[in-house]
This record gives structure tokens, C-alpha cells and sequence, in this order.
């Protein structure tokens, strides 16, 4: 699975602003896993303190939703439900999501922004593996890896000799991309670097090629588990658990419930519920933080380590205008 247009956009957003690390933003006991529950999670340092001042910045970090906003949020979604996808096109949708997906690569090759910074804020991890004291054996495998935008960043800056980096997407086009880049040649023929077309959700339970079970210390997946149908979580959990070894994670960020991008989907989008059907044909599931903890560690078996919700005010000062995104952002650990 791959990150759509519209990711890529909010995400360049994330990227511009020097945040504080996850644990420093919520000012939390670190052996407390509920994240963004009872301790505010800010995502950034601008707070807004009086209301009269909203339309005074663009952006307002950790801005927290009362009743009024949810049930707003809660009519729009419902007038959705007035014009759903037809069954037709859902199963034209449904039945070949890849095709869409390598369009959309097609389309927007130059469209990425360079690097995600953030990761080295939000997921410290990585860069720890990959620093120049760090030379144990470590596997790190981006799922849904694009045109690269998280691979490449890590790939460049690790010091580690005894690093393998996989990368995947269920975009043949998406690969190409990455394999054509001269960075993955050199680093693939010092068998450092692998890249391949791989599912996600496959019910076979196949695995990308050249890696081997249970042998990644690290999987990113980022705005990727919400490309998948809800029928396919159970066979994406199950492909994860025979990926991961005992104790590697899994560093996740996606969609949250009532974000921006889910509220103002209008007629024919509706696939389902909290799952839409976007204008380019690509898939995208809005979730909530008790959803992740069902499908990880109820129902999955992984241990959850965090979970926590990223939200935004964007300000259309012009218009007088409130738009509230909204994002998750987890660490899963495998038995």
C-alpha cells in the first residue's frame, strides 16, 4: 500500500515544524500506554489559551475537541451515508486497488516532498540503530514504502555495518521508482538495500522477497494501514507477526476519526463505514485509537507500547474558517 496525494501534502505540513519528541509533548510517565487520553498530547508549541485569538495564526497545535465540534463532524459524516458509493464501483474499486495506485504514481512523480524529518523525532529508534556506536545486526522494513521518502532518509545517514533495509509497496510503479534511484543501486549491490512488490494483506501469507521470517527488528508503516479494506486487517496482522521477531516493532502513523480529510468527502466517496474512495481511486480508513488497540493487541498479538492522536487547527483566517486535522500515531511490539 502506498501514501496518496493528499498524505503527502499533510505530511509536508508535519514536516515543517520543530516538534518536541512524543513523550516530551505529553509530559506523561512513560510506563503509561494510553497516550492522548488523560494527558494532553500537543503537536506542536503554538497552544491556543483564549478563543478570541483563533483567527490571529494559521495553525494552533493540540487544540482539543469539545462536544460541538465532534457532533459537526458527526452530521457531515452522516449526510454521506446519503450517496454512497454504488455497488458497481465498489467492487471495481475493491477488486484491483494496485491499479490505482501505480496511476497514481505515474502521475505524481514529482510531486514528493524530499524527506521526513520527523521520523527522526517521533521514532528515535531508528536513528539510534543506525548511528555510527550502534553495529549490532538490524533489520528495519518500510511497508507501503512509495517513492522512498522514509527509506532513503535512513538509509543515507546509517553508520551501522551490519544494517539490511527492506522497503516494499503494493505499487509496482512505486518500486520502480525506488530501484531506479542511484542511492538503491549502490547500497543494493553492498546487499544493504531490497525493494520489492509485496502485499500487505496477501492471504497467503507470502512474504517480501529475500527477507526471511521473523527477521525484522523494525517495521514503518506510515499512512499505509488505512489503504486496506477492513476484511483485510486479519491477514495484514498475520503477515506482520511472521515478519517481526520477538520484540521487534512496529512504528505506525495514520489517519485519526473526524479528520479533516474524512469530513469534507462528499457525494459517492462512501465505501463504508469510515472508509472512502478518494478521486484519484485510492482507499483511505479513518481510525480511532480504541480501533488500533483491537486489531494490534485484542485481536492481533502484538503488546502495545503507545498509542497516541496528533491534532491540528488549520485556520482559513480569510474566510473565518476552522479545519481540524487529526492523526494517530502508535508502537507495537511483537511477543
Amino acid at each position: 500500500m502506498t501514501v496518496a496525494l493528499e498524505d503527502i501534502r499533510s505530511q509536508s505540513q508535519e514536516e515543517t515544524i520543530a516538534k518536541p519528541s512524543l513523550d516530551a509533548r505529553i509530559g506523561r510517565d512513560t510506563s503509561d500506554t494510553r497516550i492522548g487520553k488523560d494527558s494532553p498530547f500537543t503537536f506542536g508549541e503554538r497552544y491556543l489559551k483564549d478563543e478570541n485569538d483563533v483567527f490571529n495564526h494559521n495553525a494552533w497545535d493540540h487544540v482539543e475537541w469539545g462536544e460541538e465540534q465532534v457532533e459537526e463532524m458527526k452530521k457531515l459524516i452522516e449526510k454521506q451515508y446519503d450517496h454512497p458509493v454504488k455497488d458497481f464501483d465498489k467492487q471495481m474499486y475493491n477488486a484491483n486497488p494496485a491499479k490505482y495506485w501505480d496511476i497514481f504514481y505515474k502521475n505524481n512523480r514529482e510531486n514528493f516532498f524530499k524527506d521526513r524529518k520527523w521520523l527522526q523525532i517521533e521514532f528515535p529508534q531508528l536513528y539510534e540503530v543506525t548511528g555510527e556506536e550502534y553495529t549490532e545486526p538490524t533489520v528495519i522494513f518500510e511497508i507501503g514504502c512509495g517513492a522512498g521518502n522514509t527509506f532513503f532518509p535512513v538509509l543515507e545517514q546509517n553508520k551501522n555495518p551490519n544494517l539490511k533495509i527492506f522497503a516494499s509497496d503494493y505499487s509496482k510503479v512505486a518500486v520502480d521508482l525506488v530501484k531506479a534511484n542511484p542511492v538503491f543501486t549502490e547500497s543494493h549491490a553492498k546487499k544493504i538495500a531490497y525493494s520489492s512488490v509485496w502485499d500487505l494483506a496477501n492471504p497467503e501469507g507470502n512474504l517480501p522477497e529475500d527477507m526471511e521470517p521473523n527477521s525484522a527488528d523494525f517495521v514503518i508503516m506510515i499512512f499505509v494501514f488505512s489503504a486496506l479494506h477492513p476484511d483485510q486487517w486479519a491477514h495484514a496482522i498475520n503477515n506482520l507477526s511472521k515478519i517481526l521477531k520477538p520484540g521487534g516493532k512496529i512504528l505506525f502513523r495514520d489517519y485519526g476519526r473526524y479528520d479533516l480529510a474524512q469530513v469534507r468527502f462528499k457525494k459517492n466517496r462512501l465505501l463504508d463505514d469510515n472508509f472512502y474512495i478518494r478521486g484519484d481511486g485510492t482507499r483511505v480508513y479513518f481510525f480511532t485509537e480504541e480501533e488500533l488497540r483491537t486489531i494490534f493487541t485484542v485481536e492481533g498479538p502484538f503488546k502495545e507500547e503507545k498509542i497516541g492522536t496528533d491534532r491540528r487547527l488549520l485556520v482559513n483566517r480569510k474566510k473565518q474558517l476552522k479545519m481540524y486535522r487529526n492523526w494517530l500515531q502508535a508502537v507495537f511490539e511483537a511477543n
